[in-house]
């Protein structure tokens, strides 16, 4: 049932947004890079220790990367390139965010911020690795609480919030958690 009201939800959010690109004849790949473009802004301001700020900035590149697919069904221009770019580039995205966090606490000499956000960024890329292949070999393997958007708000929320070590130690852990149930969702399904 949670999958079904998250995709209502982002659904309700997105409409207004995806409407307004349609209009503007935007190609859903532009909107895929400029999304990735914002992240690489948010990057630099997290690199600098500007949290809130960077934060903002995360959250417009993210709405402009919840909308793409949304965008790219609406009108008309769902190609497997489109897709393939966008999971590539969300990927980097995620890598730039936290690259510029490790950044920040590298230079302020912050070795627990640096192993916080290190272990944010593996677990959060085990995620993505553990369902593509569990996908490439005919499993299903959308399971687990801790997916792009969830990991995307949690970390929003810790920049804007002046909590930033807490969200990267959740982002730790419940990602961890959504790679490891992900493998095991994979096990029990490969035992038929």
């Amino acid at each position: 049932m949670f999958p079904h009201m998250k995709q209502a939800a982002a659904r309700y959010f997105s409409q207004p947004l995806v409407g307004l690109l349609a209009r503007t004849g935007l190609h859903p790949n532009a909107v895929t890079v400029l999304g990735f473009l914002a992240s690489g802004g948010a990057a630099w301001l997290l690199a600098q220790g500007s949290f809130f700020w960077g934060g903002v900035v995360v959250l417009l590149g993210s709405a402009l990367d919840m909308v793409d697919g949304a965008l790219a069904r609406a009108t008309g221009r769902v190609t497997p390139f489109g897709a393939l770019l966008d999971s590539t580039l969300d990927r980097l995205a995620e890598a730039l965010i936290l690259g510029g966090l490790a950044l920040h606490f590298s230079t302020r000499g912050d070795a627990l911020g640096v192993f916080l956000t290190l272990a944010a960024l593996i677990s959060s890329f085990l995620v993505s690795y553990v369902r593509a292949r569990a996908e490439a070999l005919g499993l299903k393997g959308e399971v687990g609480l801790a997916a792009r958007p969830e990991r995307i708000i949690i970390l929003s929320l810790g920049l804007l919030l002046g909590q930033v070590a807490l969200a990267l130690g959740a982002i730790a852990v419940l990602a961890s958690s959504t790679a490891a149930w992900r493998l095991l969702y994979g096990w029990r399904q490969s035992r038929g």
